[in-house]
């Protein structure tokens, strides 16, 4: 039996199709074991968002190499789709999978034998019109099911439509039946993911279904007790969706929300397809129809031809926002995109300072949130997280709770009242009293 090892690098979507590819290897008989376990096969799944990405690539190679001299390594994912000859030329890679074949990796590199040559299989990106259901299952706490792949947005600092392909996604009818499948087992959240998963809907280049139909079909699965929308886009997050969620029995109150810059001077620079003033309107509309629900944002830093003005402009939006955290990107270029054409770059000192500064107001943000949620009562989903006695887990609205271990409390939802936070900026809890509750 031989023995085959994952490794993944980059965004949820990648997690979820490793974890699909590799029970596709234990179907036809391969082993999947640890990295260190010396396997016969590595598989390394890569990111192209950030230069960081692709130095870990290689990293990776040596670390397998060294691990097992003369194991067979194949490369997939979005480095592998946009620089598959780069990758191929580096020492001890067998085989490099573009986004259209990565699927197809076990009948492609049939009976993983070593050749003299690196084998390419990378066609240009338009092949990659199939859509691949994907999952994770390697927690069961929750799962993370792709519903949608590719983008058709040309933002000028992205390289995901070069390494994905067009805008195309599952049916509704085959999610639910997946979900339904995720139901039998132990997980209680699917947390939906896509590249640009407010843009569902979209089947061989023709919009066939909408994200809000789809909300609306899974809410009504039985046996999965929460989903939670990974990402969408301000000008994809519609009333009706924001509605939908407010009143559903099953969709959590948390919405993240890429901003990419509090300016409108660059929002119209990276392309994007909003202004800031579209933005507030969509957290002022969660905030009033759900005030506990939890806002993240996704901000880049340091794209070129932000000034200081424009930077203190996107701090002074955020710090006035309604929001519960941010996630940072400090820009970096990127090979055949719009941002690399264009004039005054922001020296890395500073946009590392104010990468530090946005972490520094996030921290901020989510401790306000925290605050303001304290004295409530939520419902957490423990997770399989025990630290120095503690158990860990997240309410609805995704406050990460600290709780005393209980081994009946794993992977169960328990209603609780949020007492305090603690020093590790965790939110303390107490069973809530059932019998207070009802009285409310």
């Amino acid at each position: 039996m031989k023995k085959v090892a994952f490794y993944t690098l980059g965004c949820k979507l990648n997690y979820s199709e490793t974890s699909t590819i590799s029970r596709m290897f234990e179907e036809k008989g391969y082993a999947k074991v640890d990295f260190s376990d010396k396997p016969d096969i590595f598989i390394i799944n890569t990111c192209s968002v950030t230069e960081n990405a692709d130095k870990k690539c290689h990293k990776i190679v040596r670390e397998a190499r060294a691990i097992s001299p003369d194991a067979y390594v194949a490369i997939i994912g979005c480095y592998a789709q946009l620089k598959p000859q780069e990758i191929a030329s580096i020492p001890g890679v067998d085989a490099v999978l573009g986004a259209a074949e990565k699927f197809r990796l076990v009948e492609l590199l049939d009976g993983f034998v070593r050749k003299p040559e690196t084998a390419v299989h990378a066609s240009d990106i338009e092949a990659a019109n199939k859509f691949n259901t994907s999952y994770s299952i390697n927690d069961r706490t929750r799962t993370f099911l792709k519903v949608q792949d590719g983008c058709d947005y040309s933002c000028a600092f992205c390289t995901i439509p070069l390494a994905r392909g067009n805008s195309r996604s599952d049916s509704i009818e085959n999610i639910i039946k997946i979900a339904q499948e995720i139901a039998q087992t132990e997980v209680r959240e699917i947390v939906l993911t896509g590249v640009n998963t407010g843009d569902f809907g979209i089947q061989n280049g023709i919009r066939v279904e909408r994200f809000a139909d789809l909300v609306k079909a899974l809410d009504e699965v039985e046996g999965i007790e929460r989903f939670r929308i990974s990402s969408i886009e301000p000008n994809l997050l519609s009333d009706e969706i924001i509605g939908f969620v407010a009143e559903s029995k099953r969709f959590v109150p948390h919405f993240h929300i890429p901003l990419q810059s509090g300016s409108n001077k660059i929002l119209r620079l990276m392309r994007r397809r909003y202004l800031r003033e579209l933005y507030i309107s969509r957290v002022e509309k969660i905030k009033t129809l759900m005030p506990h629900c939890c806002i993240g944002v996704d901000v880049i830093v340091g794209f070129p031809g932000e000034t200081d003005e424009d930077f203190k402009e996107t701090y002074q939006f955020l710090n006035e926002l309604d929001i519960s955290y941010l996630h940072v990107f400090t820009y970096s270029e990127r090979e055949n995109t719009l941002a690399t054409e264009m004039e005054d770059s922001v020296p890395q000192s500073k946009r590392a300072e104010r990468s530090k500064m946005l972490h520094i107001l996030s921290d901020k943000k989510r401790r306000k949130f925290y605050e303001d949620n304290l004295g409530n009562d939520f419902t957490v989903l423990f997770e399989n997280d025990v630290e120095n006695g503690m158990m860990h887990g997240f309410t609805e609205n995704y406050i990460r709770v600290s709780a005393k271990y209980d081994p009946m409390l794993i992977n169960e939802l328990r209603k609780v009242r949020l007492t305090s936070i603690n020093d590790k900026g965790l939110v303390e809890v107490e069973e809530s009293n059932q019998e207070l509750l009802h009285h409310h």
